[in-house]
């Protein structure tokens, strides 16, 4: 009996399982993302992308300003025939044949870099100046002479540079005494350009209008107000 017990065939046991009811465990999130509601043509790569402007610039508060963060790449470029050097606002400018029709732009490259590891030498005969210009405008940079705004041009458009009026150096000591029609010149490996000065302005510390890609040629020069923290001297002068 204990033997007919053993050999008796094991059923296994059934089971019914009804389906949740909707939403049970929430609504599903992928039904209507945005990119649904998005127009899904718009190109959202970094050839698009902006660098957003600085906190408390004058246009902080603008959406969609910015500096575009791969300016040879902007839309409409190959439409003119191959990749442009400029850099524009967040409404790219349209390229045809006759050229870029917006701000001009060069962007520093390792080949624009001399030996001695300067940019470029500029040249103010009014107030007897020659100085190598260097990338940036930390203090170390301004120690061994004048220094390129990164964020600007290093030749077709609105060149900018900074320089120390006294302590370790004395470039621009005299930077404010400039006047309507003195001659500067600007010399790097892409050739020589003369300017002649247009403005001598005291300006705010925070006053970065001066530094915007322009669509003609000029330089634009910056060094602090004696005894003055808040302000800044700026000369402009345009390509002649």
């Amino acid at each position: 009996m204990l033997a007919a017990i053993c050999v008796t065939p094991a059923s296994a046991l059934e089971y019914t399982i009804d389906a949740p009811e909707d939403y049970l465990f929430g609504a599903p999130t992928s039904d209507d993302t945005i990119y649904e509601w998005e127009d899904p043509n718009v190109d959202r790569g970094k050839n698009t992308a902006l660098i957003p402007p600085g906190f408390g610039t004058p246009t902080s508060y603008l959406p969609g300003s910015g500096t575009a963060l791969t300016p040879n790449l902007v839309p409409g470029a190959l439409e003119g025939g191959g990749l442009v050097s400029q850099t524009g606002s967040v409404t790219y400018p349209t390229v045809d044949s006759g050229g870029w029709s917006g701000p001009a732009f060069t962007t520093v490259t390792s080949d624009l870099y001399y030996s001695g590891g300067h940019l470029g030498t500029l040249k103010i005969p009014a107030i007897g100046l020659t100085v190598k210009v260097y990338q940036g405008t930390g203090s170390s940079t301004l120690a061994k002479g004048a220094g390129h705004f990164p964020s600007t041009s290093i030749w077709d458009g609105n060149v900018c540079i900074a320089g120390h009026n006294r302590g370790v150096r004395d470039d621009f000591g005299d930077l404010h005494t400039l006047e309507y029609g003195d001659t500067i010149t600007w010399t790097t490996k892409l050739g020589t350009r003369t300017y002649e000065v247009v403005s001598v302005e005291k300006v705010l510390e925070t006053d970065t209008s001066g530094t915007a890609s322009t669509s003609d040629n000029r330089i634009t020069l910056y060094t602090c107000v004696r005894n003055q923290r808040a302000y800044r001297w700026m000369v402009q002068a345009v390509e002649v």
